[in-house]
């Protein structure tokens, strides 16, 4: 008799096989390349909830059970004040797809919507904040994140556009604020459409957005410029197919000769080109 496989083991064995091109060698290229886990590391696995950080999940779930460099992972959740709904869908998921959550709650929610100042800037930065303390109160010295190969390009983009500066996201930082602990992104060569399509053929349903003041527009500028990004993008590939592919490789391939001004790493002063001409 035919042995019936469960859900979750049907989950990781699509990552495996039937995305193995699109995801998990991309994942693995990422974590390869980038060199984000190293012997021993312990780190902290922040999942918000949506698809990216939930294959995010899986994908390191699978990698500590056959990597050759030993490493341990802890699943980890904050509640910044989301409705019930969205909380119980979240530690449905995650019971669907065996992952072991730790829930832990804050009220950066309120805090962020009453501060008086940019809601989402705050609410970030807070909540990137308390992800580190989490994870050095567990023993932790780095944080995955699911930002991917999408999130790049569009970032980069909406830095030149919108901030008149070229800047990217980064594979992996250490943090300015808590000392001996880095955040890596191991989804950093995985595009998005390739999360959509395995969220769907497991008849996944993750939570998307869940702040609860988007819905108002007065806070909801730095997703409509995201979005406007996306949309940019989509357009040009109809032109150019390779766009998206060449906007990622060319962050990698920066010919410093022709920049007419950068900063340098502290960031503080702009370098002319012409005290090097």
């Amino acid at each position: 008799m035919k042995r019936e496989l469960s859900e979750h083991t049907l989950i990781e064995r699509s990552i495996i096989k039937k995305y193995r091109k699109t995801i998990w060698n991309n994942f693995i290229k990422a974590v390869k390349d980038y060199e984000l886990i190293g012997e021993n590391d312990s780190i902290a696995v922040c999942i918000s909830g949506g698809k990216d950080s939930m294959l995010l999940a899986k994908c390191l779930q699978q990698l500590a059970k056959h990597s050759e460099v030993p490493f341990t992972l802890k699943y980890i959740v904050m509640d910044p004040g989301y409705v019930k709904k969205n909380r119980c869908l979240i530690e449905e998921n995650a019971k669907r797809m065996n992952i072991d959550i730790e829930v832990f709650e804050s009220n950066i929610f309120d805090i962020a919507y009453n501060s008086g100042g940019s809601p989402c800037y705050l609410c970030a930065r807070m909540r990137r904040g308390a992800l580190y303390d989490k994870a050095r109160s567990l023993g932790c010295n780095k944080i995955a994140l699911g930002h991917h190969f999408d999130d790049v390009i569009e970032t980069a983009l909406m830095s030149m556009m919108y901030s008149s500066e070229i800047k990217t996201m980064l594979p992996k930082l250490h943090s300015t604020n808590f000392e001996g602990m880095e955040l890596i992104r191991p989804l950093y060569c995985v595009k998005e459409k390739d999360i959509i399509s395995w969220a769907r053929y497991n008849n996944l349903n993750f939570l998307r957005c869940a702040c609860r003041f988007t819905a108002d527009s007065a806070f909801d500028e730095s997703l409509s410029k995201r979005k406007e990004t996306k949309e940019l993008i989509k357009y040009i590939k109809k032109f150019n197919p390779e766009a998206d592919d060449n906007i990622f490789r060319s962050l990698h391939n920066v010919n410093l000769s022709t920049v007419v001004g950068w900063r340098e790493a502290d960031g503080k002063e702009t370098v002319s080109f012409l005290e090097k001409y």
